[in-house]
């Protein structure tokens, strides 16, 4: 048992940034201090490629010359020092520095180029036995037959052995998609029962470059287009040094144009390429030669609106340009949320990191960090996978979303809006929705069933058969209805649509369920110990006493739902018996209903913010509450203060909060902020399916 563990690759062009990732992302779940360390990295003034990676997209802590031993340069000065045993003791040194701070370190084995590429596994192994780290060995199953790739395990077995690692597991990456069973068949030759193996299929959109990769390894400078363009996939790239009508024809989906920095017709033309709906969609352009842009062209650039693509300039002539660009290797970037997304979703999909775990030393934490909580949403979420339906299908955010979604295999999806318009606009962000259902709201077989049933519903309103059809063609309402005839189990929506037009149709016709009086919403507040449930603070601007009781009661329900001790604080601005006034007599009265409606739940009330969360405060106020000092459920009096207060914490505490999430209705139904994030929609969607999962038990 170890509370470390070392990646290593034993030899060039085995992915290894993914398995990283992928571990990372698991002991990231389950550890509170982790930290992340290389032995060696290039420059101690430019950060590492996968440093960066880990540090930024798991929020380290650390300082970068805190993650490596030595730079490429100190580990020169040593060899021709003739030092070779003082590059094993810096490296150690610096190791031990981090490793007094964290819980567990992750150590990625360096990487060496050229003639030292052939020692680069052995002295990673060394490393590794200094470090007192098993190893997790990764072998290249890149454009390899089923004998190469078992002569590439018997050779790192062989390695492995004499230097006497400590093996933890073994994963052959980046093989052929039809070998998979044959070298699985294999692997028994090789590995003992106790041994932990995979294999992982080569994922080919994994090994294209971006813009952003491109830019950075080239050095060249943006002048147009959006950060986000940087992300887009480049499939290949072509020089576009020919006529304006010979460049469109070589026009294809995700290519790089690379052309001469004067040819201000052939940029027209592709950028007149990415307005038509009949050219594919290019990458980018990237501009060669020592020109710069001509106040003509940047007059015709400025007056644009932001199209979906970038424009890179470089000094190098066309011919070396393209040369250069054959060198980059591609790299998982920080920035690139759906690449990440994938990667991680191919990861988990063909390595159960759970047994790999078992060997390894990992403590259940006592508190609560926002990854944690996540990781256990999406680990529900995909345990038993529930159809969720999404009417904005044409809203930017919710199509980035779903591609995240659909990576991650957490759900299945449905998206609301015209098939065509929808593959377009997922087509221009450069997003996959391959896979997701798409419903048109004026052409589908659902609209007389879906009719007839609204008629049924609300006919005692004065609602015509006319009427129920045309409200059918409203995605709030059509999509709603695939809820409640079981079409699909939940349905996300608010992102370009307000609250009431979200959860209006919840009203009509799915209903609360018994013994609810009213629907409310919590808030998941992620704080960088624990979860907190805030309720109400986005529907009920000013709840009566029954009302604020119901809340608190379908606040503990859906605390209990997600793994959270219910321990209810209903809030005032007094503690106790000492307030007076109708505000608070309101809280007093709620709070007696909650104890005679749900006698095991835990709850107090009136009981001041500062009362119910530290333990000092709540010592001196109420010193025999079983709640006060470690509430975890908040229940704010009126809906302004609700609001108000959980954004003061998101933004002041630098909480993460997930919601609003809609309680007591018959089926999940879901409300987003108009101001939502990507991240936000993905996490609402996880928790819809959870909810799911609850009411079909």
């Amino acid at each position: 048992m170890s509370k470390n563990l070392y990646i290593a690759a034993a030899e060039t062009e085995a992915g290894k940034s993914m398995v990283v990732l992928g571990m990372m992302d698991f002991l990231s779940r389950h550890i509170t201090k982790i930290g992340f360390f290389r032995p060696i990295v290039g420059s101690k003034d430019t950060m590492d490629s996968h440093i960066r990676l880990i540090s930024e997209h798991f929020n380290l802590s650390f300082d970068y010359e805190e993650m490596y031993g030595l730079t490429k340069d100190e580990m020169l000065v040593l060899v021709q020092g003739n030092e070779p045993d003082a590059i094993q003791s810096s490296i150690l040194n610096k190791y031990k520095q981090l490793e007094a701070k964290c819980e567990f370190v992750l150590v990625e084995g360096s990487d060496f180029r050229g003639h030292l590429a052939n020692y680069a596994f052995d002295f990673n192994l060394r490393v590794a036995n200094n470090l007192g780290c098993p190893i997790l060995s990764i072998v290249s199953g890149y454009n390899k037959s089923v004998s190469e790739i078992a002569d590439s395990i018997q050779i790192m077995k062989s390695v492995m052995a004499s230097e006497k690692c400590v093996q933890l597991g073994s994963i052959v990456n980046r093989a052929k998609e039809k070998d998979l069973e044959a070298i699985h068949n294999i692997l028994p030759k090789y590995f003992s029962e106790e041994d932990v193996h995979f294999v992982i299929p080569e994922l080919p959109v994994l090994q294209t470059l971006t813009m952003r990769q491109i830019a950075d390894s080239m050095g060249a400078s943006r002048v147009y287009g959006s950060d986000e363009s940087l992300n887009y996939d480049v499939s290949n790239f072509k020089v576009s040094a020919m006529t304006l009508e010979r460049v469109l024809e070589h026009v294809e989906d995700g290519t790089l144009m690379i052309t001469p920095g004067d040819r201000i017709d052939v940029l027209a033309g592709l950028f007149m390429t990415l307005v038509s709906t009949n050219f594919p969609k290019i990458a980018g352009v990237l501009l060669t030669g020592d020109f710069n842009p001509s106040r003509q062209l940047q007059y015709l650039m400025n007056g644009l609106k932001t199209l979906p693509i970038s424009v890179l300039k470089v000094t190098s002539d066309t011919y070396t340009t393209a040369m250069n660009l054959s060198e980059i290797r591609p790299l998982l970037l920080p920035e690139n949320e759906n690449r990440l997304a994938t990667a991680l979703g191919h990861f988990e999909e063909y390595v159960n990191v759970e047994s790999l775990a078992n060997t390894i030393s990992i403590e259940s934490a006592q508190i609560t960090t926002p990854l944690m909580f996540e990781y256990e949403l999406f680990n529900r979420a995909r345990s038993k996978r529930k159809h969720i339906v999404l009417p904005e299908g044409l809203d930017e955010r919710i199509l980035k979303a779903a591609s995240i979604l659909l990576s991650r295999n957490v759900v299945d999806l449905t998206l609301l809006g015209n098939e065509e318009e929808i593959l377009k606009k997922a087509a221009s962000l450069r997003v996959n929705i391959e896979g997701i259902h798409i419903i048109d709201p004026y052409d589908n077989d659902l609209i007389g069933e879906y009719a007839a049933e609204y008629y049924k519903q609300r006919k005692h309103k004065g609602v015509t058969k006319e009427a129920a059809h045309d409200i059918m063609h409203d995605v709030s309402y059509l999509g709603t209805m695939m809820v409640h005839k079981g079409h699909a189990d939940g349905m996300v929506s608010g992102a370009a649509h307000t609250t009431l037009h979200t959860i209006r149709p919840s009203f009509e016709f799915v209903k609360t369920k018994p013994g609810v009086s009213i629907v409310s919403s919590s808030f998941f507040m992620c704080l960088e110990d624990r979860v907190l449930v805030y309720g109400d603070c986005a529907v009920n601007p000013n709840p009566n006493s029954e009302q604020l009781a119901d809340i608190a009661i379908s606040s503990a329900d859906t605390a209990l739902m997600f793994g959270i001790d219910p321990r209810i604080a209903m809030l005032s601005y007094s503690t106790g018996q000492s307030g007076k006034g109708m505000d608070v007599e309101k809280v007093r009265e709620a709070t007696k209903i909650v104890r005679e409606r749900r006698p095991e739940l835990m709850v107090e009330g009136p009981i001041q913010y500062d009362a119910a969360i530290d333990a000092s405060v709540a010592s001196a106020k109420m010193p025999d509450s079983k709640v006060a000092g470690k509430a975890t459920i908040f229940i704010f009096p009126d809906l302004n203060t609700g609001n108000n207060t959980y954004k003061a914490v998101q933004r002041s505490a630098n909480a993460v909060a997930i919601g609003p999430v809609l309680q007591g209705l018959n089926k999940p139904v879901n409300d987003l902020s108009r101001g939502c994030l990507v991240k936000d929609i993905v996490n609402t969607v996880v928790i819809t399916a959870i909810q799911a999962q609850e009411d079909s038990k």
